[in-house]
């Protein structure tokens, strides 16, 4: 026996035979429930596998056919690869039929069988059996079910089952099986407690793939959680993945912490959303149009809640039609790329259209440019499918720069295959990972045309210094290192310039720092303050202001507490007297040792504090 990642779900109107049928196919009976028992009608979804012939065994989910268990019935649609389409012989084509089978076109399904059921209820009626397959062939034209097997079958009798049994091994052959690599990601359709395990959860594992002890995370939610035991169709396994139906048991998961609707998930890839941005299409047989910000019920995976439709481009989709839009929604929901969903009115209850979710990560749009922006990034991500890798590419270039861990949850994938894919793009030099973050060319580029811009602004202004110091350059030393190894700039010690940068000879320039200096050397440890040394050197204020900068830039010369004026040369030589007296010091030492007083040195030792030259402790001073 080997479990394949497909699920096959049944659809149909209400007493039709579905899951008397899956009971003859599995030997399973889908209605658990007393009260289903007692009614005779499906209210939850059901569950059982179909073994094939060649040991390869199925996920089948029985839904309701009833009108008031649409949610459930789209709960469980929404999980299914494959259709099972069950129309009874004595009643033939029949509302839920229809609407049943418009919910499995907007979900995306392609593939299925269609089986008539109760032929024993119409035996000896000569033609009727003829009559209903023409009937069911006529109203599945246009769907993905035309030209596909029909199989008339009883139940009762078992008439044809083995027949069903062969187009549906023929079915699951055709159809292709989930990926199985990636994050984990389960909506939850069942929640319960069984004695002496605690939370138990249900439902068709979407993505990726789950192992016992794997951290979780529940959403919307956030509480966090690991999977003590994982099972598939009753039985304990080691792994459970994509298109299977699992059951996991939770640990640090209470139950009222968890219910139907949340995602079961690995922890750190995906998040909850109130705004998702889609393709919105509506049925051909809705009597009215969707129009612009109209309220709407949303069903997506196992939650349903209320949002409003934010149409970007019309005022209304006609029946039919397709536009791009948004779902602003009232409640937060967990959701992924390619996701289908189902749009019901929000009063009448009933099915208007569906579609795909194309950016599950949205904002209120505000405004024409931040809708036409929305827009184009609709186009371009619809058109780039279910490819992650142009995926990934349109985001980082349309964000400029993401964080590696912002792209997990953005591509909504594990760190793994995130990686993989940001390789592929940096190797094709479509993109550069730069201080943890996926960069875009252009991004980069800007970034690299910005840095040579100031140096070259600092080199007009300072035109005698050897460049501009790296320190005063407000960005990373990653972006430096990189216009030096594409020759943008170079580095000389500290200093930073352009290639053809020379400093000029400005003797006056010269002459007016040598000066500075003297008059600051003069005075010794009997530090003067900025305008002191401006009165003293008698420069004029564009002349003093430029010396000033140029020797703060270059590190000659400190600004330090109390408005002192600290050139290098005297931090050097104090730096040599702490030294002399010790590993230990205390102001009164240094002030004997200067012949200064504690106004002038007190301001030192705090400056030479923060430059971690020393360290207070007590009294003292530690010379470091």
């Amino acid at each position: 026996m080997r479990e394949i990642s497909l699920v096959l779900g049944t659809a149909g109107h209400i007493d039709h035979g579905k899951t008397a049928l899956i009971n003859a196919l599995t030997g399973i009976n889908c209605d658990r429930l007393i009260e289903e028992k007692r009614r005779g009608i499906t209210i939850e979804l059901g569950f059982a596998p179909i073994t094939l012939e060649d040991g390869r065994v199925v996920s089948v989910i029985d839904v309701p056919g009833h009108e008031k268990f649409i949610r459930q019935m789209v709960a469980g649609a929404s999980g299914i690869d494959a259709a099972l389409l069950v129309i009874a012989a004595d009643e033939s084509v029949m509302p839920q039929t229809r609407e049943h089978l418009a919910i499995m076109n907007l979900l995306g399904v392609h593939e299925g069988l269609i089986a008539i059921t109760k032929i024993d209820r119409i035996a000896g009626e000569e033609g009727m059996l003829e009559l209903v397959i023409d009937d069911v062939k006529e109203f599945v034209k246009g769907t993905f079910l035309e030209g596909k097997p029909i199989v008339p079958v009883s139940s009762v009798t078992g008439e044809n089952l083995d027949e069903l049994r062969r187009e549906i091994t023929a079915l699951i052959d055709r159809v292709k099986t989930r990926p199985v690599s990636g994050a984990f990601f389960l909506p939850v359709d069942r929640a319960f407690v069984i004695s002496g395990f605690g939370t138990v959860v249900t439902g068709t594992a979407y993505h990726g793939t789950a192992h016992p002890s794997d951290k979780i995370e529940v959403l919307p939610s956030g509480r966090e959680g690991r999977i003590r035991t994982l099972q598939v169709h009753g039985k304990n396994v080691e792994s459970a993945f994509a298109g299977q139906r699992v059951a996991a048991n939770l640990a640090g998961i209470d139950i009222d912490e968890i219910t139907r609707g949340d995602v079961v998930c690995h922890k750190g890839i995906f998040r909850a959303t109130r705004c998702f941005e889609a393709m919105i299409k509506l049925m051909p047989e809705v009597r009215e149009p969707l129009k612009h910000w109209q309220r709407v019920h949303v069903c997506t995976g196992t939650s349903e809640v209320l949002a409003r439709v934010s149409l970007l481009r019309s005022k209304q989709i006609e029946p039919g039609e397709e536009e791009p839009a948004q779902l602003v929604l009232e409640e937060p929901v967990v959701c992924t790329y390619g996701q289908r969903f189902i749009l019901r009115f929000y009063s009448p209850l009933i099915t208007i259209g569906g579609g795909e979710i194309i950016f599950p990560y949205s904002y209120k749009p505000r405004g024409a440019a931040s809708r036409a922006k929305i827009l184009e990034r609709i186009l371009r991500l619809k058109e780039a499918g279910r490819d992650s890798e142009s995926r990934f590419e349109y985001l980082i270039n349309e964000a400029g720069s993401i964080s590696r861990s912002e792209s997990l949850q953005l591509i909504q994938d594990t760190q793994n295959n995130v990686e993989g894919l940001a390789e592929k793009l940096i190797a094709h030099g479509k993109i550069i990972l730069l201080d943890n973050n996926y960069v875009s060319r252009k991004y980069c580029d800007d970034m690299l045309h910005e840095l040579v811009d100031s140096v070259k602004d600092y080199q007009k202004h300072f035109a005698s210094e050897s460049g501009m110091p790296v320190e005063n350059i407000n960005t990373s030393r990653s972006l430096i290192n990189l216009a030096v190894n594409q020759g943008l700039l170079s580095i000389e010690g500290n200093k930073i310039h352009t290639p053809d940068f020379i400093p000029e000879n400005d003797e006056t320039f010269n002459a007016n720092k040598n000066a500075l200096k003297n008059i600051c050397m003069s005075h010794k440890w009997q530090l003067i303050t900025l305008n002191e040394l401006k009165d003293e050197a008698g420069l004029p204020d564009k002349e003093f202001a430029k010396v000033i900068q140029a020797m703060k830039n270059s590190g000659e010369l400190a600004i330090i507490p109390e408005g002192f004026i600290l050139i290098r040369e005297l931090e050097d030589e104090m730096r040599n007297i702490l030294r002399s007296l010790g590993s230990q010091v205390t102001l009164a030492q240094v002030r004997d040792a200067t012949g200064s007083t504690r106004k002038f040195i007190l301001p030192i030792l705090e400056y030479f504090d923060a430059k971690k030259y020393t360290r207070r402790a007590g009294d003292y001073r530690v010379v470091l």
